[in-house]
């Protein structure tokens, strides 16, 4: 007992530092948001028909995208959902700089019934990196 009160926060930054792991690695499974890599994207863009939003901003996204990508800023998913509305039962990649905005992007579509959404993990810092192109 006298062993643990000496290192209580050896213990407790020990304990947070697993739970941040943990959450990092499984929190998206948690939230029920499926990601996707860039080959992933890719198939399910050729092959599944995907359609690809971009929740970047409108200036981030004329300085390039992916081809036929629809820009939904994520600001303004909840109020432009509509215009996703005939996609419902096809994959939808979502996708921003590096994943983050893309990740809150997905969890409101999981939200109203999206299934098929995909957070491009990485965004398009890694479709770039993989040798991807954009358009501009």
């Amino acid at each position: 007992m006298q062993y643990f009160l000496d290192n209580i926060g050896l213990i407790l930054v020990a304990c947070l530092s697993g739970a941040m792991f943990f959450w990092a690695h499984f929190g998206n499974r948690l939230r029920g948001v499926k990601e996707a890599s860039c080959s992933e994207a890719l198939q399910l863009i050729n092959h599944k028909n995907a359609i690809v939003v971009d929740v970047r901003e409108p200036q981030e996204f004329k300085d390039g995208h992916i081809l036929n990508s629809k820009n939904i800023p994520l600001g303004k998913l909840k109020e432009r959902i509509g215009e996703l509305e005939r996609y419902r039962e096809q994959p939808i990649v979502v996708i921003c700089r590096t994943s983050n905005r893309s990740n809150s992007g997905c969890a409101q579509l999981g939200k109203q019934g999206f299934s098929q959404a995909y957070l491009l993990r990485g965004g398009i810092v890694a479709w770039t990196k993989s040798g991807l192109p954009l358009e501009k």
